[in-house]
């Protein structure tokens, strides 16, 4: 069983920073993708930014130039570095842990953090 644990939320000014960080357990993150998502009050679930065992990286729309997603196998850590953040930014940010190929069907959350930005 994997755990995850999500740090680095908070309250952040339009056009601020913040760094989510996700401190997975086991011995198998460095052999899953690793995701973060989002949701707003009143909306669904949202992918932001993942990245597979093989570093290959994807970003939603609204994120690209503005968040990067990176992960240290070795610390089995992700991390989402977010700049100039906007007030539609403001969400519940999960962790994610996903398995494909001989890990399909693993699929493991973390328990959230909020980010806000607000003036």
């Amino acid at each position: 069983q994997v755990q995850l644990v999500e740090s680095g939320g908070g309250l952040v000014q339009p056009g601020g920073s913040l760094r989510l960080s996700c401190a997975a357990s086991g011995s198998i993150f460095s052999r899953l993708t690793t995701g973060w998502y989002r949701q707003a009050p009143g909306k669904q679930r949202e992918l932001v930014a993942a990245i597979t065992s093989g570093g290959r990286i994807n970003y939603a729309d609204s994120v690209k130039g503005r968040f990067t997603i990176s992960r240290d196998n070795a610390k089995n850590t992700v991390y989402l570095q977010m700049n100039s953040l906007k007030p539609e930014d403001t969400a519940v940010y999960y962790c994610n842990l996903k398995g494909s190929g001989t890990y399909y069907g693993l699929d493991y959350w973390g328990q959230g953090t909020q980010v806000t930005v607000s003036s």
